[in-house]
Formats: C-alpha cells, sequence, structure tokens
C-alpha cells in the first residue's frame, strides 16, 4: 500500500532514492506499457514537489502522442523538433527550461505553466517517446532533479 504520509519531512535526495527503488519494484516486466508508465506518472507526481503535470508521450511516426499522465488535460499530438517535448525527441536530449516563455517555439498545454524538464526515453538505440514535468515555479528544475531523473527514465526504459 502507498501512504504519502510517509515521504513528509523528506528531502528531495531522499524523495528521488525512494522513488527509484520504488519504480524498479512497481515495473514488473510482464505488464502492459500502459500499465508501467501509468504507474510511473503516478509515482513521479506523488513524490515530487512543486509541479503541475508529469506524463509521458510516445513515439508514434513522426510524432510524439499523449500517453499515461498526471494533471490537467494536454496537447495530444506534438511533431518532433517541435516544443519542448518534440525538440527533446528530436535531438534525444534532456532539455531544461527554466523559463517556458523564453523558449521559442514552447506549446503552452497549460498556461499557468513556467518551467519544465523533458527527457527522451530511449531503449536499445530506440527513441520511445519522452518524459515531461511541468511546474508553475520559474526554475524549478536542478541539475539533481535531472540526474534522478534522468536514472528513473533509464529504470523504466528497461522494462518497456
Amino acid at each position: 500500500m502507498f501512504d504519502m504520509k510517509s515521504f513528509v519531512g523528506m528531502t528531495r535526495k531522499e524523495k528521488y532514492e525512494n522513488l527509484l527503488l520504488m519504480l524498479k519494484g512497481i515495473l514488473e516486466p510482464e505488464e502492459e506499457e500502459i500499465t508501467k508508465l501509468s504507474n510511473a506518472a503516478a509515482l513521479i507526481n506523488a513524490l515530487s514537489e512543486d509541479i503541475s503535470w508529469c506524463g509521458f508521450y510516445l513515439l508514434r511516426g513522426k510524432e510524439l502522442i499523449l500517453g499515461p499522465f498526471q494533471g490537467l488535460p494536454a496537447c495530444t499530438k506534438i511533431g518532433l523538433g517541435k516544443g519542448v517535448c518534440g525538440t527533446s525527441a528530436e535531438k534525444r536530449e534532456i532539455i531544461i527550461v527554466e523559463d517556458v516563455d523564453k523558449f521559442p517555439g514552447h506549446i503552452a498545454c497549460d498556461s499557468a505553466s513556467r518551467s519544465e524538464i523533458v527527457l527522451p526515453i530511449i531503449k536499445e538505440g530506440k527513441l520511445i517517446g519522452v518524459l515531461d514535468i511541468d511546474s508553475t515555479t520559474v526554475d524549478r528544475f536542478t541539475e539533481e532533479d535531472k540526474n534522478y531523473l534522468k536514472e528513473a527514465v533509464a529504470i523504466l526504459a528497461e522494462t518497456l
């Protein structure tokens, strides 16, 4: 059983370390992709501070389609190279955007979003999709977030 009370008072680092352990525990190889992504989005959302949206966009052909997420309704399709998600997917690079208003071509699914981190999900050299996390706070995401989330995405990619 998942109980958020046990995480009260933990540092961000402690929450991330628990996130990694819990991801390893809930991502069963025999589960369906959508199940894994849904539970991963819920877990990341539950253990992350000051985020407004967390979810996945999956590569289908030459565009990303909305996958499992936590938050307000979102854009359903994003072209490769478009916005933060499409740029991250096309370049296969992690992108941290301190202020989304300063990112050329930012796609605003939620007008309250102020900063964003997007991590490509790559398995055996193949792009599967991206993990997208938004915050209503400018400059919310740090190198610490990047490093832990990169590890979380790697754990997830192993099971997809």
